[in-house]
């Protein structure tokens, strides 16, 4: 009689997901290490002596400040500069959530003849290019002497942010049950009191999402802001940073503007990475049936 072996086959299940995770690491890993060499760059170039600008060393010895503080030296403007930035950036915010708020909500809610079509206009204005746009706008806004003003900035900044908050609060309006709305009808409410009191509320994870990318696509905005205004005190700090000049007037001013980048993108940064379980919900929520 033959023995029978006892012994199992090992499956090879557990090798091939190892494999498999490795690789998806490692993915994930080159795509970090592709996106955050550049501004690892610009802060280690912000941190060096202004005569070590094109020191090609991975870490700066000695370390300085001397770069940050050239960009708040007087006559720069590079202070009132992150001002105007904050003001075109939470005005637009503010507006777009306003009016995208309300558009979405009747184009998800409510019924009415070439409804899609009006949300296919709506998208299609985002495609259109910039710089399509910026001779038409100054001929308009020089017309009416808005040139060097905020709304010069602010409007035609809401022409490219307004279309992506309306199909992201649409898309997350759509999931909400109308049974909501009917509860609260019946409750007495009206609809304008169901919006505000019920529907408003739940929807602030996409609401919250729709802001946090409003005001960045805002802030980083460079093309009309540079365009609308020649005024240096009314200049954005994109515009600023560009058009810094270095200690002669001739020379490249490397260090001054990696280290004025890192002022406008750090924040930004840091906003993103403590919110970002929220803007995943809000950007996951209006997918989800």
């Amino acid at each position: 009689m033959t023995a029978i072996s006892t012994t199992k086959a090992k499956p090879t299940g557990r090798r091939e997901f190892s494999a498999g995770k490795a690789l998806s690491y490692l993915g994930m890993a080159v795509v970090a290490i592709y996106c955050l060499a550049p501004f690892y760059w610009m802060v280690v170039s912000a941190f060096r002596r202004p005569q070590d600008q094109f020191d090609n060393s991975p870490i700066p010895a000695p370390f300085s400040v001397k770069n940050f503080g050239a960009v708040f030296k007087p006559g720069v403007g590079f202070g009132r500069a992150l001002v105007n930035s904050l003001v075109v950036a939470g005005a637009t915010t503010l507006l777009t959530l306003v009016v995208g708020t309300f558009t979405a909500y009747a184009l998800a809610r409510l019924d009415f003849k070439f409804k899609n079509i009006v949300l296919g206009i709506i998208v299609a204005t985002s495609m259109f290019p910039t710089i399509s746009l910026i001779v038409p706008l100054l001929h308009l806004f020089t017309n009416i002497g808005w040139i060097n003003s905020y709304q010069a900035m602010i409007i035609p900044d809401l022409s490219f942010v307004l279309p992506l908050a309306v199909w992201n609060l649409n898309a997350f309006f759509r999931q909400m049950p109308f049974e909501l709305e009917y509860a609260a009808m019946v409750d007495g409410c009206t609809r304008g009191q169901a919006f505000r009191k019920i529907i408003v509320p739940l929807a602030a994870p996409g609401v919250f999402t729709t802001a946090i990318i409003a005001f960045i696509a805002a802030w980083n905005e460079f093309m009309i802001a540079l365009t609308m205004v020649n005024k240096k005190e009314m200049q954005t700090a994109t515009v600023s940073i560009s058009k810094f000049t270095g200690a002669y007037g001739f020379d490249q001013p490397f260090g001054t503007q990696m280290a004025a980048g890192v002022l406008v993108t750090v924040p930004l940064v840091i906003v993103v990475l403590l919110l970002q379980r929220r803007i995943i919900a809000g950007l996951t929520a209006g997918g989800v049936k």
